[in-house]
């Protein structure tokens, strides 16, 4: 007999819907994680305190409100790392809580400390306080314990002066100047809230773009922004060292470039958290990068034992990670269940953000999937002047065979929550008609789809007229023949294009 049902290691997205879900179909249910990580990495050092850090940045520096009381508009005129963290602070302590409450209202037991096996059933969870040790066997186990920053080996992290994407948030002041190393989702997303609070930022990135799995024209329209926010890009480009000094840093590049700055924070990926597992013991092994394969029903190659989240590498998303482990236990305990669907949003939290669900032009065009777009930009709406963006836009890429929205891609307020309109109509088959046909409320930044629905619709029209007039002037002459006016003479048809009816 086991002490447990299901034992599930780390208590984030996926860790805690796991254990709700197994325990709403009543088995006995402990969730294992240490005392200071209650909620994951998503709520103590990932999604919460950036995407917080965020709305205190766009509130304390006036940044949305610049288009329309000017580029030197703050409502703090001296921003420091308190005010930025105090509302940090206060989100994070609020979602711990209820994260706490939502597992102990579901009688799931929490066992604080780090946990590891010691053979297939049996893990040891031991805290740091005198007395945290628990031997506990179970079942069936979900492991769920996400991941931490990537660290080279060659570049030495001090919390200060080099920081990585985790150390960023115990910063003691806002710098002066940063080089974000990677200029992937974690990178740019620091980048633009430094940059709007002031910061000069060179981002220096390895490949010859970024955020190359979006749209490439929401990505220029980003860069063009952050430009113009003095964020200088450096790509192509790769870090050979950086020097620290108790003045700054310097970082060499590759190419021979260096670079002062008072701070470097790293984003270099993300690396499983399972080295304390002892998973040989278990019977597993994780990858090079920590991360620990799972087949379809997020089973691992030991059959008792399931992996959820970012610890099983893409997409790596809070959004997703919460299905998985809903989904997890429903398949550990035989329940039935119907699977994710493939359509998923993206959603960037940079300043402004980018969100889109479906494909790009270039998928598209690489596969010769036929396609118009609609563009509509925050600029003609009456809602986009109301908050003081200008800048927004968002592309629909319709089918020209059956008028169906094969992406969405917006760019500017609140695109991550306006995403999930064109994710609905696609996920349910439906066509621009619907949007062309559908009242919008007004002024809202919803009705960007109605303008851009539009947009393609008089496009594809055109084309359908252009079609239409070919065939009409290929087709053969009629077999009647010209008209006859009744005495053996014929007359020509008269060309309803060119002679209008008597009374026009």
């Amino acid at each position: 007999m086991y002490d447990y049902d299901l034992m599930v290691i780390g208590s984030g997205p996926g860790g805690q819907k796991a254990a709700i879900a197994a325990a709403k179909l009543g088995k006995r249910v402990a969730v294992a994680d240490r005392g200071n990580m209650m909620g994951g990495v998503c709520v103590n050092t990932g999604t919460i305190p950036s995407k917080t850090l965020r709305e205190a940045v766009l509130y304390l520096t006036g940044f949305s409100q610049r288009e329309m009381y000017g580029a030197s508009y703050r409502v703090k005129s001296e921003i420091t790392i308190g005010d930025l963290l105090a509302r940090t602070q206060h989100v994070i302590g609020r979602e711990v809580e209820i994260v706490r409450n939502q597992l102990m209202r579901n009688h799931v037991d929490i066992l604080t400390g780090t946990a590891r096996f010691t053979d297939p059933h049996t893990v040891v969870v031991e805290g740091t306080g005198r007395g945290d040790h628990n031997t506990v066997t179970a079942e069936k186990f979900v492991i769920a314990t996400g991941t931490r920053p990537a660290r080279p080996d060659v570049v030495q992290f001090d919390g200060e002066r080099v920081v990585d994407s985790d150390q960023v948030l115990q910063l003691t002041r806002v710098p002066g100047s940063m080089v974000v190393v990677g200029a992937g989702v974690i990178g740019i997303e620091y980048a633009s809230m430094f940059a709007a609070l002031g910061t000069k930022v060179t981002v220096v990135e390895k490949r010859p773009q970024m955020l190359d799995f979006c749209d490439p024209e929401v990505v220029e329209s980003l860069k063009f922004h952050l430009r113009d926010q003095a964020v200088t890009f450096r790509f192509s480009e790769e870090v050979s060292s950086v020097e620290v000094t108790d003045i700054g840093t310097i970082t060499n590049l590759a190419s021979g470039k260096r670079i002062p700055a008072e701070t470097v924070m790293y984003s270099a990926g993300r690396q499983g958290q399972t080295e304390a597992l002892d998973l040989e013991n278990a019977g597993l092994t994780a990858d090079n990068r920590g991360r620990i394969a799972v087949d379809g029903h997020y089973r691992s190659s030991v059959e008792h034992i399931y992996a959820v989240g970012d610890v099983i590498g893409f997409p790596a998303l809070a959004s997703t990670s919460m299905d998985q482990g809903r989904l997890a236990a429903y398949h550990a305990f035989g329940e039935p269940a119907r699977e994710l669907r493939e359509l998923q949003p993206i959603g960037i939290y940079t300043i402004p953000e980018i969100s889109f669900c479906g494909r790009t032009e270039e998928e598209l065009t690489s596969e010769t999937v036929p396609y118009e777009v609609g563009l509509s930009r925050y600029r003609e709406l009456a809602r986009g002047a109301i908050v003081g963006d200008s800048y927004g836009m968002l592309k629909l890429i319709v089918s020209t065979a059956d008028r169906t929205l094969l992406g969405v891609h917006v760019f500017g307020t609140n695109a991550t929550d306006l995403v999930h309109i064109g994710q609905a109509i696609m996920g349910c088959g439906g066509t621009v008609d619907y949007l062309v046909d559908t009242v919008l409320n007004y002024p809202t930044l919803s009705e960007a789809y109605k303008v851009a629905a539009l947009d393609v619709s008089n496009k594809v029209r055109a084309v359908e007229a252009f079609q239409h007039r070919q065939s009409t002037l290929a087709a053969p002459p009629s077999v009647a023949g010209p008209a006859s006016n009744g005495s053996g003479i014929s007359e020509p048809v008269p060309d309803p294009v060119s002679e209008p009816a008597a009374g026009d």
